[in-house]
């Protein structure tokens, strides 16, 4: 159990100001705005499309600029933060909201080398492990589109960082701010729950007595109620009708099913004890291909060195670790990778204390002279860090969107080679942009895969073919044949992107 004695007010007031002027912490920004550099280099410039790797990326800026409701959980503060990205004085609204990504991204990384740093003590571990993480090609995938997952990173980052400083301090203001944080990541991301009962048990055993403390309890408490408060987003907006409103959580009923996971709840814990096992190699192969094996091989020993020296950080990175991980592994979705990525986070994490333990231990047994020493920590600290980016230039290149135009290219083709009052039918693409956020073509009406459904769209379908105006973006195999079953052909109007339907033959 933690036994560290509190210091004294100006003892910690000046080992704060030591910190916060120390090179180490230069160093710390450094890795941030490295991190938010090669984000830039790659970001994504305009507005996205659909594929199975962005499967939201093309709807989310304009959810964004209208303050509309996302797909399930909602993710309020995700779309307030990101609306006030749209107003920046650079490039168009899609590459601000992309923008926001990358901005979450690198403090997310500079976050995670404070909390490396803080547990390891040592800045060559610290941007080890922060770096590996920033730069593996998931987490950087997702830092140069519109997505959600680079805040989620930033949140658990800074809970972690800020439950550390309370350990580190003693002073109550952090345990509030820390109730603050927990309350806020949640609005971002359900799963974030897992923090609560870490930081319970990271308080428990650092500072056993606190968990009795009623004052900070009640103002704790408190504080956390108001971090909700952007839950409330959901249904006053969707009250107000905005243009996406998905779900329309504006009832009790709706609210609840929407932050609960909606049509995804059928999903969620599916599997038996016995496919447990098969899922779990699937995250180990995942996981391969994300951080290098001498990443991997320091997380091992990070685990061990915090599970035997500092029981309250391993419960600290292990409760959500194990939680994150499993919650993943018993959700049945195609694109479950992406929740596998706080857990690279925390393995990130303790890599830096591993590599941290790995250089103390390694100075000691070089034994000589100080010279010596310091030799062989710099000698192993180089060859760690070349062992984490020695694949940047093929994930650089993996994930590099700025040459990425085909969103608009799509929106072109729909504005300038469809017929006035066209309909369109496209699958989460990038149309409600052109119309909602250029202010284009709202002649058109844009239509899901399930359309037509029902009598009526059908006769208003058909009525649009016979007039040549209905089209179809990226038709896939089942919508093909359908329209085919019903005597149809698809006639190309813009390569294999864009198709008018016109009457077969036989017609």
């Amino acid at each position: 159990m933690e036994t560290l004695a509190k210091p004294g007010k100006k003892a910690r007031a000046r080992g704060a100001a030591r910190r916060l002027g120390s090179p180490a912490w230069i160093v710390g920004v450094g890795v941030g705005l490295a991190a938010l550099f090669l984000y830039l280099l790659t970001l994504a410039p305009t507005v996205l499309y659909y594929t199975d790797e962005m499967k939201d990326s093309a709807v989310l800026p304009s959810i964004a600029y209208v303050l509309g409701i996302s797909h399930p959980t909602g993710y309020p503060t995700y779309t307030i933060l990101t609306h006030l990205f749209t107003y920046l004085p650079v490039g168009e609204v899609a590459y601000r909201v992309n923008l926001a990504s990358a901005v979450f991204g690198a403090l997310a990384v500079a976050g995670l080398y404070a909390v490396g740093l803080r547990l390891g003590g040592s800045v060559v571990a610290a941007a080890f492990g922060a770096l590996a993480f920033g730069t593996s090609p998931l987490f950087w995938s997702q830092a140069v589109i519109a997505e959600v997952y680079t805040l989620h990173v930033l949140f658990l980052a800074l809970a972690f960082v800020v439950l550390l400083m309370w350990r580190e301090k003693r002073e109550d203001g952090y345990l509030l701010l820390a109730a603050v944080v927990l309350g806020l990541s949640m609005t971002h991301h359900l799963t974030s729950g897992l923090l609560l009962p870490t930081a319970a048990a990271f308080v428990l055993l650092v500072e056993p007595r606190k968990i009795l403390d009623w004052k900070i309890i009640v103002k704790g408490v408190a504080l956390f109620l108001v971090a909700l408060v952007p839950y409330a987003y959901l249904p006053l907006r969707a009250r107000m009708n905005p243009p996406m409103n998905v779900e329309d959580p504006s009832n009790w009923e709706r609210f609840k099913d929407l932050l609960t996971g909606g049509e995804f709840k059928d999903k969620m814990w599916v599997f038996g004890p016995e496919e447990l096992p098969g899922r779990l190699q699937m995250y180990l192969d995942h996981l391969s291909g994300q951080l290098p094996l001498a990443v991997v091989a320091a997380a091992l020993v990070g685990v061990a060195y915090t599970l035997l020296r500092d029981r309250a950080a391993f419960v600290l990175l292990a409760l959500p670790y194990g939680g994150f991980l499993f919650y993943a592994l018993e959700y049945d979705i195609e694109d479950v990778h992406y929740y596998f990525i706080p857990t690279y986070a925390i393995l990130a994490v303790w890599a830096s204390v591993g590599l941290a333990a790995a250089l103390r231990g390694a100075g000691r047994l070089s034994g000589g002279s100080r010279r010596v020493q310091t030799a062989t920590v710099v000698a192993l600290s180089a060859l760690a860090l070349v062992l984490a980016l020695r694949g940047l230039p093929q994930t650089y290149s993996a994930v590099d969107m700025s040459e990425d135009y085909e969103g608009r290219r799509i929106l072109e083709a729909v504005a300038t080679r469809t017929a006035p009052n066209s309909i369109v039918i496209q699958h989460r693409g990038p149309l409600s942009y052109m119309q909602l956020v250029e202010g284009r073509r709202t002649d058109i009406q844009v239509w899901n895969f399930v359309q037509p459904n029902g009598e009526e769209e059908g006769a208003e379908a058909a009525a649009a073919i016979r007039e040549g105006r209905f089209y179809i973006l990226y038709p896939n195999e089942g919508k093909t044949r359908q329209f085919e079953d019903g005597g149809y052909e698809l006639e190309p109007v813009e390569g294999k992107m864009l198709y008018r339907v016109v009457p077969g033959e036989g017609a």
